[in-house]
């Protein structure tokens, strides 16, 4: 049987245990290129666990990791920077890499901070510095991109144009992506696919298959699911000037 030649990553029954302890157990899912695959679950359940087991970084795992390409971009839930350094923006992308000036310029473009190229890291805001991490990990046009909740320390409004500035990557750069979220609700019209976890795999699917799983209602409340039912409607269809409705 031939391979799909769009799959990026594949775990099968993947799981890692540390200490005596399951970290993480018997998780099964897809990348492929162009499609974001976004993981849920409360803290400790997993996510970060599950994106590193499709890295490779934890080599001695329970099941199997296929892993089909190579050009891989990662950003990680924490960077651990000096900030009393004067890092220009700039310094900061070739920090690790070896990048040209017209690749660092394209991928600060794409992500909407290329005037920001001489700022100092420090000056920037929380959204900013989420969005040259993003033109970093980019950088090399990388198949598939791994990001561990890319939005943290950025408001409400800037989550859901970072949401939509990954969705324009995965389609600009046809890469696939591994998407850690510990929102649903934002990530919606954004993701392709949604892993719920919590240690397993506790449900998965489409966003509003899983929104209506009694085992994301478990874990998120009854309430988390009825904001993504109202979501749905408000989006699977737009209104003619007439007021009709016409199906999306």
């Amino acid at each position: 049987m031939s391979l799909d030649k769009n799959i990026l990553v594949k775990l099968k029954d993947a799981g890692f245990r540390q200490n005596d302890k399951w970290l993480v157990k018997g998780v099964s899912l897809v990348v492929e290129k162009g499609k974001i695959v976004t993981l849920i679950g409360p803290n400790g359940s997993g996510k970060s666990t599950t994106a590193k087991i499709a890295l490779g970084i934890y080599k001695k795992i329970d099941g199997k990791v296929e892993k089909y390409t190579n050009k891989v971009g990662y950003v990680p839930q924490k960077v651990s920077i000096d900030w009393t350094l004067p890092l220009r923006v700039n310094d900061f992308m070739v920090l690790t890499e070896n990048l040209k000036d017209d690749a660092i310029n394209e991928a600060l473009s794409l992500t909407g901070v290329e005037h920001l190229k001489n700022k100092n890291l420090g000056t920037l805001s929380g959204g900013e510095f989420q969005r040259v991490l993003l033109a970093r990990a980019i950088s090399k046009k990388p198949e598939l991109l791994v990001l561990d909740e890319p939005v943290q320390g950025v408001d409400f409004t800037g989550e859901i144009a970072l949401y939509e500035l990954i969705k324009k990557i995965s389609e600009e750069l046809n890469c696939g992506i591994l998407l850690i979220s510990h929102d649903l609700h934002t990530v919606m019209s954004a993701t392709d696919h949604v892993v719920c976890l919590n240690g397993h795999v506790c449900c998965s699917g489409s966003p509003i298959d899983v929104a209506k799983n009694k085992e994301y209602k478990v874990l998120f409340g009854e309430q988390a699911s009825q904001t993504l039912s109202i979501y749905e409607h408000r989006h699977d269809h737009v209104h003619s000037h007439e007021g009709d409705i016409k199906k999306n």
